[in-house]
């Protein structure tokens, strides 16, 4: 499997998974494996499961890219609990509990598949009514907006689930203060109510709760299958995994509520593209079967094929491009409403084009 041919989105994820598997591969295959990882922000992932192999199973040559991704990956997680804590501290002064989204929400909850998990910003859960001052206490302890632009400003505040992203002035790190999960202008409307009435506290973190785990798992596959966030959609696909295979495990009649939930929050679509995928290139245990698919599941099915594994040119093909542009496409298409849509994409293409009279007109 020197080449990319062989390397399928199930074979990374076992060897992940099944780290005994890694102990086979030649310097060739680590090679490939290596490259891949890195361009899947899955090298931290790979070197804490590479922890449970004997020392010498691995050749020396792959060793400083292992010690490389372990140390980093622990460095990023000391960071996030750092930040949560400073979080936590600030949403205090208004009496509000800090609800933890996606990756720092698996971390703090200790999630298997959460260790060696690389970060880039740390996402929360606000009442949208109380944003304004969860932005102002957040400015108080040296968080400051960025996105200065006049039009991004109101892309964020007047449509978008979320405030432009703030980073810390002195650490530099970002934080994602969201007020809802999905867009204001979407098509579909989950009740961001009713995900923070069911927040879970997290042990040893009094001030810090979790998203229940149908809820978690649902956000999960809504910021996947309708943001279209890609360039790490081979990751965000495996912690989808781990979450189904996690709380199947853990929690009693986990499909139930999943269900349940699923029809409370009206998001059908995005949790059975994440049953479908998962199951289709992971071998996901536990999942209904697919429905049969239609011309238009067979044409998702093969776009998902492109774009959820890492985007590498080992494994890139000429459709490859094109299949992310068109899914790319497709979550703009479920955020906004055409007329909005147009206006948007017309507006960055010219501030791609000509950014300087982008700014003036704004």
């Amino acid at each position: 499997m020197s080449t990319g041919q062989g390397w399928t989105p199930a074979v990374l994820a076992l060897l992940l998974r099944e780290p005994q598997g890694l102990a086979a591969l030649g310097e060739h295959d680590w090679d490939t494996l290596l490259r891949l990882a890195r361009k899947a922000n899955l090298l931290g992932r790979l070197s804490c499961a590479v922890d449970q192999l004997p020392p010498d199973a691995l050749p020396a040559c792959v060793q400083p890219h292992i010690t490389a991704g372990r140390a980093l990956a622990a460095r990023q997680a000391r960071a996030v609990r750092w930040e949560i804590d400073c979080l936590r501290t600030a949403l205090e002064e208004l009496d509000l509990p800090l609800v933890l989204l996606k990756g720092a929400a698996y971390l703090a909850a200790d999630l298997p598949f959460a260790r060696g998990r690389f970060f880039s910003d740390l996402d929360i859960l606000v009442p949208r009514a109380r944003i304004g001052e969860v932005e102002g206490v957040l400015t108080k302890h040296g968080w400051a907006a960025t996105h200065h632009d006049a039009y991004d400003q109101r892309y964020y505040r007047q449509w978008m689930h979320e405030l432009p992203p703030m980073r810390h002035l002195r650490r530099g790190t970002v934080v994602d203060v969201h007020h809802r999960i999905l867009p204001l202008t979407a098509r579909f409307d989950p009740d961001p109510a009713s995900m923070l009435e069911h927040a879970r506290p997290v042990e040893g973190l009094p001030g810090v709760r979790v998203l229940a785990p149908a809820d978690m798992l649902l956000h999960s596959a809504t910021h996947l299958f309708h943001e279209g966030e890609l360039p790490n959609g081979y990751r965000d696909l495996l912690d989808l995994d781990g979450l189904f295979r996690h709380f199947s495990a853990t929690e009693a009649d986990f499909a139930g509520t999943l269900d349940a939930r699923t029809r409370a929050l009206h998001l059908d679509a995005p949790l059975a593209f994440a049953r479908r995928q998962c199951a289709r290139l992971l071998g996901t245990p536990g999942l209904p079967a697919p429905a049969p698919a239609g011309m238009r599941q067979h044409l998702l099915d093969a776009l998902y094929g492109h774009a959820l594994r890492p985007q590498h040119p080992l494994l890139d093909n000429a459709l490859s491009d094109a299949a992310r542009a068109l899914l790319y496409l497709r979550a703009h298409w479920l955020r906004m409403p055409p007329w909005l849509l147009a206006r948007h994409l017309a507006r960055k293409a010219v501030m791609r084009a000509r950014p300087d009279e982008a700014d003036a007109a704004a």
